[in-house]
This record gives C-alpha cells, sequence and structure tokens, in this order.
C-alpha cells in the first residue's frame, strides 16, 4: 500500500467514526434534549458544530509549512503553561474541578490542547537530542520536568486522568526513541507511589476503586454507573436490540453520549456493533504505526507515534471502563462521545498524523536548519 493509499485509509476510517458518532449521539440524546432544550436534535447539533470547528482548525493545520509547525513546539508548550495557570485563577468551576473557560455559550478545556503541545515538543526534542537521549541530565531529565509541571497543573484542577495521559504518552514516545530502560523503570518506580497516594487522598477516587472491586456493593451509589452500563451490554446481546432502542440511555446510565457511549452502542449494535467499532480503531493504530515506520523524518515518525498513542490510548481506556476492565474515569471515546474540545483537539491530532505522514519520507526544509541549531 503506497503512502496516498493509506493517508485516504485513514482518512475513511475517521469519517466512518465521525458517522458513527453523530448517529450514536443522537440516539442517546433525543429523549435528553426533548426533555431539556424542546427538540430532539439540540446534542447532535453541538456535536456537529464541534466536528465542523475541528475539521476547520484542521485544514488550517494542514496548510501550515512543515518547518513553522515544528518550530511552533516550544512557544505551544509555553502557551499551554500559561493556559492551565490560568484556568486555575479565572476558570468555571464545575463538580469541584476547574478545567473549562467560558466565553458566552462556548466553553473549552485547555488541557485538552495542552496534550497535543506536549506532543509537538517531545517530537521535536526526541529528533533533536537522538544522540544524548542515552544521557539523563542532557536527553531525559528536560522532557520528564516538562511534563511533570504540565502533568501538576493539571492535577490542580484537579483531574488525575489527563494527568496520567500526559505521563503515558510522554513514557510511550521515550520507549519509542529507545530511552534508556534503566531511566525509564527509575520514572515508573518512583509514579507508582506517587499515584496510590493521590488515590488514596481523595474521597471519592477511593470509592471509585471499591466499585471498580465490587460494584454490587453500593448498586445504587458509586456502583450505579458501572452497574448500568454492564446491563446496557449485557441486554445487547450478539446482535443488539437495535438502532434507537436502548433502554438505558432513557436517563438509567449517566453519562451516556460522553463517558459511557460505548455501553449504549453495545446495547443497540450488540457484540457485533462493538467488535466493528474496535476493529476501526485497531485499524486507525495499525495505519498510523505503518506511516511512522515508513516516516524517515525523525520529527514525523515521533509526532504520529504520538498522536496515534494518545488516541488509541483513550479510545482503550474508554472501552476498557465502559466493560468494568478498569475503575471508573471521565474519558470520551475519540472521534465517536460528544464533546466539543476532545473531538476538536482529537481532529488536530489526526490532521498532524496526515501531515507527519506527508513530509515523513523526506526531511522537511527545516529539519537541517534545526538539527544544526540543536
Amino acid at each position: 500500500m503506497t503512502d496516498r493509499e493509506l493517508r485516504r485509509l485513514l482518512a475513511g476510517i475517521i469519517v466512518t467514526l465521525l458517522g458513527v458518532g453523530c448517529v450514536a449521539v443522537y440516539s442517546t440524546t433525543a429523549m435528553m434534549a426533548d426533555a431539556t432544550y424542546g427538540n430532539t436534535w439540540q446534542f447532535l447539533l453541538n456535536h456537529l458544530v464541534a466536528i465542523v470547528l475541528g475539521l476547520g482548525l484542521s485544514l488550517a493545520c494542514l496548510a501550515v509549512p512543515y518547518p513553522s509547525l515544528r518550530r511552533a513546539a516550544k512557544p505551544l508548550v509555553l502557551v499551554s503553561l500559561i493556559a492551565l495557570v490560568a484556568v486555575l485563577l479565572f476558570g468555571r468551576e464545575v463538580g469541584g474541578a476547574q478545567r473549562w473557560f467560558r466565553l458566552g455559550r462556548l466553553s473549552f478545556q485547555p488541557s485538552e490542547f495542552s496534550k497535543l503541545a506536549l506532543i509537538l515538543y517531545f517530537a521535536d526534542f526526541l529528533a533533536r537530542r537522538q544522540e544524548q537521549l542515552q544521557e539523563f541530565r542532557r536527553g531525559f531529565l528536560p522532557p520528564m520536568l516538562v511534563t511533570g509541571l504540565m502533568a501538576g497543573l493539571v492535577l490542580l484542577q484537579p483531574d488525575l486522568g489527563t494527568a496520567s495521559a500526559l505521563g503515558a504518552v510522554a513514557l510511550m514516545m521515550l520507549i519509542v526513541a529507545r530511552a534508556k530502560w534503566a531511566h525509564l523503570g527509575t520514572t515508573l518506580a518512583a509514579a507508582v507511589p506517587v499515584l496510590v497516594l493521590l488515590v488514596a487522598g481523595e474521597a471519592y477516587r477511593r470509592r471509585r476503586i471499591l466499585a471498580f472491586l465490587n460494584p454490587w456493593q453500593d448498586p445504587q451509589g458509586v456502583g450505579f454507573q458501572i452497574l448500568q452500563s454492564y446491563f446496557a451490554m449485557g441486554r445487547g446481546g450478539l446482535w443488539g436490540s437495535g438502532l434507537g432502542m436502548s433502554v438505558q440511555k432513557l436517563f438509567y446510565l449517566p453519562g451516556a453520549h460522553t463517558d459511557f457511549i460505548f455501553a449504549i452502542i453495545g446495547e443497540e449494535m450488540g457484540l457485533i456493533g462493538t467488535t466493528v467499532l474496535l476493529g476501526l480503531f485497531a485499524l486507525f493504530v495499525s495505519c498510523g504505526v505503518r506511516m511512522a515506520h515508513a516516516a524517515e523524518d525523525p520529527f514525523s515518525k515521533y509526532l504520529i507515534c504520538g498522536c496515534v498513542g494518545l488516541i488509541g490510548l483513550q479510545a482503550i481506556v474508554h472501552m476498557a471502563v465502559v466493560t468494568g476492565l478498569m475503575p471508573t474515569k471521565g474519558l470520551p471515546l475519540p472521534l465517536v462521545s460528544y464533546g466539543g474540545t476532545s473531538m476538536v483537539s482529537n481532529l488536530i491530532a489526526c490532521s498532524l498524523i496526515v501531515h507527519a505522514g506527508r513530509h515523513g519520507r523526506r526531511a522537511s526544509p527545516g529539519s537541517a536548519v534545526l538539527a544544526g541549531a540543536a
């Protein structure tokens, strides 16, 4: 398969996932929209607005000269850090968390875009410091400090899930770049007790772990959401109850259109539908891996790996949570779930994959200059 055919296949997968998402969002939210807004289309319209905005920004990203995209890595990290500080000072608090900026009827979550900024920074840094990557002070420590600072600001919101995602993507990109295993192992060994303390230090996080271990212990409380997800998946069976025929979406399953949309797809489309959806994400990751493997430019290789890994990781965690393989964590299904900021950021990540795939076969004009300046 040629590079162009691979990119076309990737684009087809993205369009298919967006289509599945539109159908699932409408099916899941029609009753809720009618009860809240007096029409069944409101959530779908909001979802389409996010898709159009995301596609517009994606096209703008594709129009940016590739060397300029790389040069923007450090400034984007700085802007992201400023935005993460600003949201703690001026952001809107919802449900005890201060993660959103509100501009009229629009709101956005800066931590979603911080993931992309971190991936761009890592791709640029790893491409410039390949020879020093085995050194702790010059190769391993600087990107981990940036990751730690960004994750720390996200934890203050508080948002342990996004902070963990930042750390996971950073470690994954370091593994791809063949960082020293001793450095990676030491970092993981230090991160595990910190993660345990963060979970144990908050009552709601402890309750999520207990619900994961035994949701039937409190079926009307902390175990309610995951049990309703089980009921949805179980009711779907092999072929599903039929499109639009979900029962759990009728105000039984909280977050049915966002964090648990995979459960509604399972209820309406059955094991066949969820397997096809899982296959689409697997094919998405496979295309990304092949594009990264074919890339000759190190920056392109790392950029593709970071963006593909981010979307793949989010999909795996979402499906694992819905099926009870991981503790409950609010994380939308990429390109499918309702959610403005996450949809826009994921579409931009897809455009970065395509952009890097187009230029990965040849070193971008600014690569030699950037490498020499390093």
